[in-house]
């Protein structure tokens, strides 16, 4: 038996397709919807199609951008010697906010994952590649996340760019700033181990 009218349903289904949304969540989010405006609505819908047809990728590092090149790569004041390799455009927005990072980046969209049947023709890795061939990048840092694929993904690509006179380093990871050594795992206090440095 249905309890929404059946356009009301389809609103649901949709919100529910986003990525950690679930059912109760997709449910509010719809009656939210409904409790606009009619130009608050359509202002909404107008955002969602405006961003679908304006977000482009970044000829030079594939990051988004609104046409031509993203403002890091436009920028003089970055570093194009160092390259942060990421795996989504959200990781470059995650190592922004420390403000440390001067260089630059590659976005990958993704990582090698074959139980997703993902893999390396899938991502930006050509990209990638043909940057640092083209000479000028002294260093790449692999920034993919500590897990099975991104591990998988930054192994498959320091064995890629070996040939080219680059230093390929990975992202320390360890003990979190505030966190415990009692509840940290084994493999956490090994990284941290290996990644200490001289204070």
């Amino acid at each position: 038996m249905e309890y929404f009218p059946a356009a009301l349903e389809k609103l649901v289904e949709q919100f529910a397709r986003l990525p950690g949304i679930g059912g109760k969540s997709a449910q509010r989010l719809a009656f939210h919807v409904l409790s606009l405006t009619d130009a608050e609505a359509q202002e909404f819908a107008d955002a969602i199609v405006e961003a679908k047809k304006k977000v482009t990728c970044c000829p030079v590092c594939r990051n988004l951008t609104d046409g031509g090149l993203c403002p890091i790569c436009a920028s003089p004041k970055r570093d194009e010697r160092v390259v942060c390799v990421v795996a989504d455009a959200r990781d470059v927005a995650a190592i922004e906010r420390s403000r440390e990072y001067t260089g630059r980046y590659h976005v990958l969209h993704g990582v090698i994952s074959p139980m997703n049947h993902i893999g390396p023709d899938d991502l930006e890795i050509t990209s990638l590649v043909e940057r640092v061939a083209a000479g000028g990048i002294d260093e790449v840092i692999m920034a993919t996340n500590p897990d099975t694929e991104g591990e998988a993904t930054a192994m498959y690509l320091a064995r890629l760019l070996r040939p080219f006179d680059v230093k390929v380093t990975r992202l320390a990871y360890g003990i979190p700033v505030g966190g415990h050594l009692e509840f940290a795992d084994d493999a956490t206090l090994m990284r941290a181990l290996e990644g200490r440095r001289e204070i």
